[in-house]
């Protein structure tokens, strides 16, 4: 993130983005990302990450101080601004993000790649929790954004989209692990092992 040729994170992007719409103070940030559900896309979950983030844009002049104040009976809050160079890097930051593919590695998949060490049933079983509680999740999220305009739920929309579909994936292997199509053994594992190195 210093400077505008590496990749930001979800959260600067988002950050940066509010601090677009008008300076700003952390905990305003923090407080806007959650009621428009931007914590599905950044986390936000320790408060103090805001004040990370936001530190580390400042320092590499994204960001600077607008103001420092103190209302009576509040602790003092710096409010932020953006720079000129943190304009055009946000939207730079958007074009590339937008416009490219990028590979990146989920922990799922390295899951999925790393499973043939636990036992089939064992595998199912938690498959099975991961679909049901993915089904609960994207119908919780669904809820947040209806009813609001469609650009201010995209992002969401694209969450549902990947989400569903990894959805009916779940439910293709589960009924293949169900049929019993889909097994192994460590016996079996080895010999195939052992005939790819022969």
């Amino acid at each position: 993130m210093s400077s505008r040729s590496h990749r930001p994170s979800p959260l600067a992007l988002v950050l940066l983005v509010l601090l677009a719409e008008q300076p700003m103070h952390p905990y305003r940030m923090r407080e806007l990302i959650k009621e428009r559900a931007k914590d599905r896309v950044a986390n936000v979950a320790q408060r103090n990450s805001v004040y990370q983030t936001v530190e580390r844009l400042d320092r590499v002049g994204l960001i600077r101080v607008r103001n420092t104040a103190r209302d009576e009976g509040r602790p003092e809050r710096t409010v932020y601004e953006l720079t000129e160079e943190g304009s055009r890097t946000v939207v730079e930051w958007l074009r590339e993000l937008l416009s490219t593919p990028a590979t990146e590695f989920p922990a799922f998949p390295a899951a999925l790649a790393s499973m043939l060490i636990m036992e089939p049933t064992e595998v199912a079983e938690c498959l099975r929790t991961r679909a049901d509680a993915l089904e609960r999740s994207l119908d919780a999220a669904l809820a947040e954004v209806t009813g609001l305009p469609r650009i201010f739920g995209l992002e969401e929309e694209y969450a549902q989209a990947v989400g569903r579909a990894e959805l009916a994936w779940l439910r293709s292997v589960l009924t293949d692990f169900e049929s019993g199509e889909l097994t192994w053994s460590h016996e079996k594992l080895l010999s195939y092992a052992a005939g790819l190195t022969d």
